[in-house]
């Protein structure tokens, strides 16, 4: 195929593309009409997408009203839902066609399925009222009923909004469901140290403060929070640092003897009456040493029921933090070095952290668990 030929035949296949065509042929009778009616909005006259757009626009149009009548004689729970989801999808290719004045042009304005949309929503609306209904009789005791009622009325809602009582009947159901948890402070416990736990806290409370309802049916709580509303929680999640230590110290040393890899120029030599550089290797007595302080911690995090005082779910969670100081000296020739050996000669022995900042670097790994272990318990409670 010659590049002439090539081009033309590429230019009506991207033709045949976009003006819904190839979709129409597929039985894609939505997106024949969206891609017509996106056409026909840059060329008005494609000839192409007219004749796209007068016969896809009924066949999607019967599409949908097949489905609503099926849907309408259905048996499914929440059925006319779907009668809903269909009525919106042909007022979606009315309103289409509506802000394309081309489109009118070819098949007059978009159809409006305002009162049958109405009335499948009132159909729904009332669906979804009965079994909230029905749910919050057996709710009181049950959460799962509880959360199953509210969740109706719910939905009732988002389908017409102020539809009769739901939202109070949502406040009724919510308050069956809900769960108050409150966070407690962190305790830390030592003998040894007088350490804060301000940044784990802090760390805590950012949480709270972000991550208020990460489930609908779940809600955190500070301790002050839980006291200036006088709050009577469900569960009390309690963290402890119970088993730490904060800097351990290892000093490793060793001392090699280095020799260079090339020969390099030792000194000059008399030969005939002239002076000749003398190459050979040289040598260094190069020592290194290692210091790692280790501090290292657990984490209890246990959810205790505030009724009856038991522990439900416990954790331990662990944490690490290693600071590391490396230096070295040599004796000898330093050419005998590579160039990272003589850079960590720079390097001198540091005194390591405070015990502070020891304990709050290895608490960061564990807060990130933390979190992670909290909203997996949580988040389908």
């Amino acid at each position: 195929m010659n590049s002439k030929l090539y081009t033309i035949f590429l230019g009506v296949a991207l033709t045949a593309c976009s003006t819904g065509k190839k979709a129409l042929e597929k039985g894609n009778f939505d997106e024949a009409v969206y891609t017509a009616v996106e056409r026909l909005q840059k060329s008005p006259t494609n000839s192409t997408s007219q004749q796209v757009l007068k016969e896809a626009y009924p066949l999607a149009l019967n599409y949908h009203q097949g489905r609503v009548n099926n849907w309408e004689k259905s048996t499914e729970p929440f059925h006319w839902e779907r009668v809903i989801s269909e009525y919106d999808a042909m007022n979606q290719l009315g309103s289409a066609i509506d802000n394309c004045p081309p489109c009118i042009r070819v098949v007059g304005d978009g159809k409006k399925f305002v009162e049958p949309l109405q009335a499948a929503r009132n159909l729904a609306a009332s669906d979804r009222y009965d079994s909230g209904n029905f749910h919050l009789g057996n709710a009181k005791g049950n959460r799962q009923e509880a959360k199953m009622a509210f969740l109706d009325f719910e939905r009732a809602s988002q389908i017409i909004p102020g539809y009769k009582d739901v939202s109070n009947k949502m406040d009724i159901a919510y308050s069956y469901a809900a769960v108050n948890v409150v966070l407690e402070q962190v305790t830390v416990t030592s003998k040894l140290y007088q350490l804060s736990n301000e940044y784990f806290q802090d760390k805590v409370n950012e949480f709270l403060r972000t991550n208020p309802k990460m489930n609908i049916f779940v809600q955190f709580y500070g301790p002050q929070q839980a006291s200036d509303i006088k709050l009577k929680p469900h569960q009390i999640v309690r963290l402890q640092f119970d088993e730490f230590m904060v800097g351990q110290t290892y000093v490793n040393t060793n001392t090699e003897n280095i020799t260079s890899k090339d020969s390099v120029k030792v000194g000059e030599a008399t030969v005939n009456g002239k002076k000749v550089p003398v190459y050979n290797k040289v040598t260094a007595k190069y020592t290194k040493s290692r210091k790692t302080v280790t501090s290292n911690g657990i984490l209890d995090m246990q959810i205790i029921d505030f009724q009856t005082k038991q522990v439900i779910h416990r954790d331990k969670i662990p944490g690490t933090f290693v600071w590391v100081n490396e230096w070295a000296n040599f004796n000898g020739d330093e050419r005998a070095l590579t160039k990272d050996q003589l850079n960590l000669c720079k390097n001198k022995e540091l005194l390591p952290p405070a015990p502070q900042i020891l304990f709050t670097e290895f608490t960061k790994p564990i807060y990130d668990q933390l979190t992670r272990k909290i909203r997996k318990y949580y988040e389908n409670y």
